[in-house]
């Protein structure tokens, strides 16, 4: 029983490696960009604007320290409240190496795709930037009517 748990287990980690989608794919470039349009401009620049076409309205977001935030204005209004809020200013960088994507196929046809990786966060200060926290993060991004739409946030492992 135990070698065959074994065994499945190690078959099930073989098909995640191989359906991770390659770093030079349009997919994985894609994605990459929406990526660094929700944090690079949203969370680093309070740049808010890319959100009113890639954030989904019914969006869920999942946080293991702050809790969930139910829905794209809820969650704009945190990113505005917690955020940029003009009091101290964190930045977010991705671990670069760390970003991985998984296609979603719905009878061959693609219908989304889930994005996982780690970021870091620092505070700004007198001397420059303080690391202040790591996490990990997996999206759930939908296409929806032609555009790609982040669906489903779980933000965890935060430390």
């Amino acid at each position: 029983m135990i070698r065959a748990l074994l065994l499945l287990s190690i078959v099930m980690l073989a098909n995640l490696a191989k359906g991770q989608e390659s770093r030079t794919s349009e997919l994985y470039k894609t994605l990459k960009n929406r990526d660094s349009l929700i944090f690079e401009v949203g969370f680093n620049q309070c740049d808010l604007s890319p959100y009113d076409t890639l954030v989904s309205g019914d969006l869920e977001f999942y946080h293991d320290k702050g809790g969930p935030t139910y829905g794209k204005a809820a969650f704009i209004a945190s990113v505005q409240k917690n955020i940029c809020n003009g009091n101290v200013k964190p930045k977010r960088e991705l671990v670069d190496s760390s970003l991985k994507v998984f296609p979603m196929y719905n009878n061959g046809v693609l219908y989304g795709a889930i994005q996982e990786g780690v970021h870091l966060f620092y505070i700004k200060e007198s001397n420059g930037w303080k690391h202040t926290g790591t996490a990990a993060f997996t999206h759930f991004w939908l296409i929806d009517d032609g555009h790609w739409k982040l669906k489903r946030v779980l933000s965890y492992d935060h430390h």
